[in-house]
């Protein structure tokens, strides 16, 4: 007769035995019981609620000292590299509050199953898909929303209250700050939430053996429960949308676009188009040199945001920011030390200033955020200084 806490779970699935352990990272007692019903069930397979970047990131504490800031930025992985360390700082918050260390059930599963010679099986979907899943599968506006919901996580640095606290037993911190997100939009807890559960109820259902150990936050026990019922296409689950094709047209469009406005108005009135190109370069550049100001980038870096911005505007392949953080990364390299203290200068937004890493990824997303809306006012006044000219 089982003597668990109601936080686990044991299904008959096909006659197969699937044991589901809710945990919550904000008690320590959850580890405890990871332990003692791994050792007591001795399953053929532990899932665990990891995907392989966060595996690395629990199990390899120097893993941030081989991060490759210029591939990051030429890759165009800023923005998303950004998002995560959001994410990782708000846990990070929530488990300083609680003075526990982040993921220790997942540490603890990964433990037992070594201990006790059982498959270890990586049953979340990998961070950056989710992201991208979400960057790719909202609208302008939906990043408009996603963008201001990081920067006020960013800002939010006062601790949890107790209703919260009250909450937060029932879900795993990841969850917790997914959740800050999904609650913008149905759409954002479609991919966050919703799709997360259905991954993790496939992974554990085709896990190798006859009895199977999920480790898992409490928040998804329910959804897996009822998707363990389902089958679910992990390709499709884990495929990145394709940028549409209406996009790619209006991302090449609206440049050609602007091109032949002003070569237009040349033809008309000489004045005029010159007053189009100073315009574009101004409100482009300067915008972005804005974003890279308030990023307290280099001055070197605020020019080349305002240099290249006119130019990367013109084309959908390239990004004011990628060549201003470039410019400041090569300025103030960020040493080994940097890295280091990544984990603990991603718990305030002075720290995320502060740490060369994080600062050099807040100049690429604000320049290029200033870039973005330069090009929206500068076409703006382009259109208007045709439309005067002609008309």
């Amino acid at each position: 007769m089982d003597t668990y806490s109601d936080n686990v779970h044991r299904i008959k699935l096909d006659g197969r035995e699937i044991i589901l352990i809710g945990t919550a990272h904000v008690s320590k007692r959850s580890a405890e019981e990871v332990k003692e019903v791994i050792e007591r069930e001795k399953p053929d397979t532990v899932c665990v609620e990891l995907c392989q970047p966060r595996y690395q990131s629990v199990t390899d504490a120097d893993k941030w000292k081989n991060t490759d800031i210029f591939k990051i930025i030429k890759d165009g992985k800023a923005m998303l590299l950004l998002i995560n360390l959001v994410l990782s700082s708000y846990q990070k918050r929530l488990a300083r509050q609680f003075g526990i260390q982040p993921g220790q059930e997942m540490i603890q599963g990964i433990a037992s199953a070594n201990d006790i010679g059982a498959n270890l099986c990586l049953a979340d979907r990998e961070i950056h898909t989710t992201l991208l899943r979400l960057w790719r599968g909202v609208s302008f506006w939906g990043k408009i929303k996603l963008f201001f919901q990081i920067v006020l996580t960013m800002f939010d640095t006062e601790d949890v209250s107790e209703e919260e606290l009250e909450k937060m037993k029932s879900q795993d911190m990841l969850t917790a700050a997914l959740n800050e997100l999904s609650q913008v939009s149905p759409k954002f807890k479609s991919i966050l939430i919703d799709e997360r559960d259905q991954y993790l109820a496939e992974k554990i259902k085709t896990a190798p053996g006859n009895k199977v150990v999920a480790v898992l936050g409490a928040g998804h026990v329910p959804g897996i429960k009822k998707e363990l019922y389902h089958k679910h296409d992990l390709a499709q689950l884990s495929q990145v949308p394709p940028t549409s094709k209406i996009i790619k047209i209006i991302a090449w469009g609206i440049p050609l676009l602007i091109l032949a406005i002003i070569a237009s108005t040349f033809t008309v009135d000489r004045a005029a188009g010159v007053d189009q190109m100073v315009s574009w370069v101004l409100w482009n550049g300067t915008l972005s040199a804005l974003g890279a100001l308030i990023a307290f980038a280099h001055p070197l870096a605020v020019l080349t945001a305002f240099i290249a911005s006119p130019i990367s505007s013109l084309s959908p392949m390239l990004a004011a920011g990628w060549f201003a953080g470039i410019t400041e990364a090569y300025i103030r390299k960020p040493n080994v030390q940097d890295f280091e203290n990544m984990s603990e200068d991603i718990y305030s937004l002075k720290g995320f200033w502060r740490n060369k890493v994080t600062h050099i990824l807040l100049v690429v997303v604000l320049a290029n955020i200033g870039s973005s809306i330069g090009a929206f006012i500068g076409g703006a006044d382009v259109l208007r200084r045709f439309f005067n000219a002609f008309f």
